[in-house]
């Protein structure tokens, strides 16, 4: 009976110290429920709705059946019509479009006249996981799509013909469908977010537990420059990681560079520089290693998984995709692959550019704030 009762006093007092460290228990209770919603809400492998432009200036009745058949499907969503086929070629550069649907001018004469014209459906390939089963399901489309425009004349005409127009799909970035094309690129991102933050959060949390801190504020040096200090030597280690990745992105998987590496190199460099922003605010929230690191997970887990590195982001539901959109990683992630697989410019990037510039802004704005409060 003593010895339950010893361990009943030291499991009580685990219980209290427990309790105590709020941050570590609110992790503990907080990232299972974030798993469960995430998991259970926001990830899903069967997108549909995704953005098509459709390029036609056919206003028969087959032509307008065609486009109605592919959003009738559930896995396309005409988001333009009647376009020129340079501007759909420019929408799905820039990643604004999933697919680009061309159909002839003369598509619905063509027909009739049983000639089977040929319908080009571009897709996107960069992750072949989004469209894959929307690519699958353009299959049945030309068995069902003109069914009810195919009648007396019109099918007796075609009737030689198994099927009365042809699909050709192109996959462009990736033609191949290759999943090391989308994957690789995208553990650049992944693996540069997680090592950024953590180790700029431990950074300053050791100096703490070390005792160095107190030497450190009673120098004459701003918060900005000991931001500016603490964060450069990662800079350089973050560019020594892309360095290994990238090559053996190229020696072992082949991974294309279509793109300028210059434009890459500097996209980065602004990709680094926010998460750095982030662990230094994690530093200064944390008062030990283990609450940096739990910070680091917390911030690391949706960033995986609602970037669209993992799972399709046009798959997840419209709220997750909104919080993805905050995330430095969802943007970056479209910016290495734009440069990397499509060869993309300034111009075609500068969207993704924005939103990473004002993370970091915010991101910087906290920390500073957060250490003059620490220096009061």
């Amino acid at each position: 009976m003593q010895s339950l009762a010893r361990i009943f006093a030291i499991a009580l007092k685990e219980v209290q110290q427990m309790l105590r460290d709020k941050l570590t228990f609110a992790m503990a209770v907080g990232v299972p429920i974030m798993q469960l919603v995430l998991f259970g809400y926001a990830i899903n492998t069967d997108p549909k709705g995704l953005p098509t432009a459709v390029v036609s200036q056919d206003t028969s009745p087959m032509a307008h059946s065609l486009v109605a058949a592919l959003q009738t499907s559930g896995y396309f969503h005409v988001v333009e019509s009647g376009i020129a086929e340079s501007r759909g070629d420019a929408l799905l550069q820039r990643g604004d479009i999933q697919f680009l649907v061309v159909v002839p001018d003369d598509f619905g004469a063509r027909v009739v006249r049983g000639e089977k014209p040929a319908v080009l459906i571009a897709a996107d390939a960069t992750d072949p996981s989004a469209g894959g089963n929307a690519i699958a399901a353009l299959s049945q489309l030309g068995q069902t799509a003109l069914n009810r425009d195919l009648r007396g004349a019109a099918l007796a005409s075609r009737a030689p013909q198994p099927l009365p127009f042809e699909v050709r799909i192109q996959r462009r970035y990736n033609p191949e469908g290759l999943s090391r094309y989308n994957i690789v690129p995208g553990l650049v991102g992944t693996i540069l977010t997680m090592t950024m933050v953590m180790l700029t959060a431990l950074a300053m949390t050791r100096e703490r537990e070390r005792g160095t801190m107190e030497n450190l504020l009673a120098t004459p040096v701003r918060p900005f420059e000991v931001m500016a200090g603490k964060i450069l030597p990662y800079i350089v280690l973050g560019y020594v990681q892309l360095g290994v990745i990238l090559g053996a992105a190229f020696a072992l998987f082949n991974v294309p560079m279509v793109g300028s590496v210059a434009l890459l190199l500097a996209m980065i460099g602004v990709f680094m520089l926010a998460n750095l922003g982030v662990g230094f605010t994690f530093s200064t929230l944390a008062q030990n290693q283990l609450q940096a690191l739990q910070l680091t997970f917390f911030f690391f887990l949706p960033s995986m998984l609602l970037s669209g590195f993992m799972f399709p982001f046009r798959g997840m539901p419209q709220w997750a995709q909104y919080l993805g959109e905050v995330l430095p990683l969802t943007h970056f992630l479209r910016i290495v692959r734009g440069v990397m697989l499509k060869g993309s410019g300034g111009a075609e990037l500068l969207p993704e550019l924005w939103p990473m510039l004002g993370f970091l802004a915010v991101a910087g704005s906290v920390a500073l704030l957060r250490y003059r409060q620490t220096l009061d």
